[in-house]
């Protein structure tokens, strides 16, 4: 029998997000497979909703260090650093695993730190690359910052995990441990509750509340109403495409600081009653609203490989995505349509298609759920993370 690991999670905040529920999903099946796991994260700050409720009635442990918080802030920052080096000192875990940016910036340099390098009681750091922080649509000065940042914890951290092979590859791109070992495990989706189709019932009452026709063909998009997530090119393709079909709605299942300003734009476009807004929902209701949708439209301009792809998938739904990091790893001809970042013309045209032939919907979704299903099973990714911790022990012994 393979020897039971003590393994600290470290997340900046349990908001409503792709990499909280991939780590919450971790932590449950680690503990379930009588691993001692404990979470450090910050208080849930922030209009995204949070995921503690998930924690309850879990096999593993849960600590709050209240000053761990997203923003930048020195006297935060210096005293989760402390909290986090003294935590770790107590519990003396095998591995220490991060995620995010701001936890994995404290979280490795403290973990990489205890008792020396070479101490046989120094855990083995593994980080989980969810997203980069650094991208395109920044100023040149903050992507240099980050990338400095990234490169100087690289050299803290023993191994990484990728959600997508597009980010193991934009991380050595920029220079980022290349002398360390990638490994991808896609991002978990809990599936029964996608796999599991609604009934009738459900799917029209679902559309009433958000006054829906029955027989209408609902685009939905799952993100924040936040910048660049891409509602706005969403929303310039709809001033054509609503012309064409009378009987299509576009459902933003979200919330944000933008939400009044698409709302404010919508009505001087005279589409708000083509346009329905769900603001936060929880993570469990997020099968009906695919189920009760036609097509998924994803216009992020920046993810690591966004969950709302392969969950509209489970769900038998054909995908529309700009072609950016992960998204070609699960978007393809075969279950939906992949199309260049911000070239609205394009993005009418898949519309289109997908719209005028339900056939080939059904065709895409079908091919679209055997595709992923087996992929983002939770067992598969806590299988791989489970030898990634066992690899990095034992290389970690046999160097010392």
């Amino acid at each position: 029998m393979d020897t039971l690991l003590k393994v600290v999670h470290i997340i900046t905040r349990l908001i409503l997000g792709g990499a909280q529920e991939n780590t919450l999903i971790t932590c449950r099946l680690l503990a379930q497979r009588e691993h001692k796991v404990t979470l450090i994260t910050g208080p849930a700050l922030g209009p995204e909703g949070e995921l503690f409720h998930q924690t309850k009635g879990q096999s593993y442990d849960v600590i709050v260090v209240n000053r761990l918080r997203r923003a930048i802030n020195p006297f935060n920052d210096l005293i989760a650093y402390h909290k986090i080096k003294n935590l770790l000192e107590r519990l003396q875990p095998d591995i220490v695993h991060t995620h995010s940016a701001k936890a994995g910036i404290l979280g490795r340099i403290v973990a990489y730190g205890m008792k020396g390098r070479w101490a046989s009681n120094r855990p083995a750091v593994v980080h989980t690359i969810h997203g980069l922080p650094f991208h395109p649509y920044q100023s040149r000065c903050v992507n240099r910052l980050y990338v400095a940042i990234e490169r100087y914890t690289a050299s803290r951290t023993d191994c990484f995990i990728s959600v997508a092979d597009a980010m193991t590859q934009q991380a050595r791109a920029a220079g980022i441990g290349a002398d360390k070992e990638y490994v991808t495990a896609y991002s978990a989706i809990k599936e029964d509750a996608f796999l599991n189709p609604i009934c009738e019932d459900r799917r029209r009452e679902f559309r009433r509340k958000y006054g829906i026709a029955a027989d209408a063909v609902v685009l939905v998009t799952i993100a924040r109403l936040f910048m660049l997530k891409g509602h706005d090119y969403i929303i310039e393709s709809a001033k054509t495409l609503a012309g064409q079909f009378p009987n299509v709605v576009w459902l933003f299942v979200g919330d944000g600081n933008l939400s009044e300003h698409y709302r404010n734009q919508l009505r001087e476009l005279g589409l708000s009653e083509r346009f329905k807004f769900t603001g936060l929902m929880p993570p469990d209701q997020i099968p009906l609203a695919i189920q009760a949708s036609d097509i998924l439209v994803h216009c992020s301009l920046r993810e690591g490989l966004a969950r709302t792809l392969p969950q509209a998938m489970l769900c038998s739904r054909p995908a529309i995505s700009f072609d950016v990091d992960g998204a070609r790893e699960v978007v393809n001809e075969n279950t939906g349509r992949l199309i260049e970042p911000k070239n609205v013309e394009q993005l009418i045209k898949a519309c289109t298609e997908l719209i005028q032939d339900k056939q080939l919907r059904d065709r895409l979704g079908q091919q679209g759920r055997q595709f992923v299903k087996d992929k983002f099973a939770p067992e598969t990714m806590v299988n791989t993370i489970e030898q990634v911790y066992r690899k990095v022990l034992s290389d970690s012994t046999q160097s010392r």
